[in-house]
């Protein structure tokens, strides 16, 4: 296993690459910047982020800096719209990112569809190499993924094209499997071990005995946790209302202690000894800042108490 060094915070690509909205090339670049200046050294991105508008906005951000981590994501090839016919593995996802209608994401989890779609990934960043190749939502392709895409980013891996290999999926149980089955460094779990969701717990589990290290991401669980009066979206759809209550009595707990919603959703993953690194996405400056801000701030043991002890936890 390759060990390798992660900071403690991240910058997730997903919102610059248009996820839900819009963003304009400006505002993108300036986001990336803001995040440098705070201090972020690890960028994340995924062809799947608005059809690769996140790589090469994130790449050409990047450009001419050193000194930082880069991962990307493999599973999912970019091609012309209607290339591959419904009934071929893959085909059209519509899942929230703003985007033209020329390209198309085709499942392919094969060893040579993953050396592919790192090939086109690089040329998308214009960098010369990631240090994290993450296999990405392999849900459906979970024996392919372990029998066909692991070994080859494996085999990058021992050359020395990539520092290390991961899964990353919003789901816990086919980390687990990769985490069993295979010599993988870093696994990236969204959404799953979070204030409002700690299903992920038995895969962070092993992570530790195994010397696996996790990186944290969707941290907001996609947006309800990403203020202090809990709003918006929930894994992605609107949050239902339960859900919605449930973060609401924790954001009264929050702030008993003089504690955000935000900024004890970002300080609770880190806190398990599995999780080296939190993942999180902004789509402008100002939202960079606000979360570099809140992180600065200490969050008292207390707090995890009494949201235990009020079943909360």
């Amino acid at each position: 296993m390759v060990r390798i060094e992660l900071p403690r915070v991240g910058f997730g690509g997903a919102p610059i690459g248009n996820l839900y909205d819009a963003v304009d090339e400006d505002q993108a670049r300036a986001t990336v910047e803001a995040a440098w200046e705070s201090g972020i050294r690890l960028y994340d991105t995924a062809p799947h982020y608005g059809l690769g508008v996140s790589e090469r906005r994130i790449g050409a951000a990047l450009a001419g800096r050193s000194g930082y981590l880069l991962s990307t994501k493999v599973g999912r090839l970019l091609r012309p719209a209607g290339s591959r016919s419904g009934d071929a593995p893959g085909g059209r996802e519509e899942l929230g990112f703003a985007e033209p209608d020329d390209l198309e994401r085709v499942w392919d989890f094969s060893a040579d569809g993953v050396r592919t779609s790192l090939a086109e990934s690089l040329g998308r960043l214009g960098l010369p190499g990631v240090d994290i190749a993450f296999i990405h939502d392999p849900d459906d392709h979970a024996d392919q993924a372990i029998k066909e895409a692991y070994p080859a980013l494996a085999e990058l891996r021992a050359e020395g094209r990539i520092r290390a290999v991961g899964v990353g999926m919003n789901q816990w149980q086919v980390p687990l499997r990769f985490v069993r089955e295979t010599d993988i460094d870093v696994v990236m779990l969204a959404g799953r071990y979070t204030l409002l969701d700690q299903s992920g717990l038995p895969l962070l589990e092993e992570c530790a005995r195994r010397g696996v290290k996790v990186l944290a991401a969707g941290v907001f669980n996609s947006g309800l946790l990403a203020t202090h009066e809990p709003g918006g979206t929930f894994d992605y759809l609107p949050a239902p209302e339960h859900v919605v209550a449930k973060a609401r009595r924790i954001a009264a707990v929050c702030e008993r202690h003089g504690v955000t919603l935000p900024q004890a959703a970002m300080a609770f993953p880190l806190r398990h000894p599995a999780v080296a690194t939190i993942v999180v996405g902004a789509r402008s400056p100002q939202e960079v800042r606000e979360n570099a801000a809140l992180r600065e701030r200490p969050v008292p043991d207390e707090l995890w108490e009494d949201l235990a002890s009020e079943g909360l936890l």
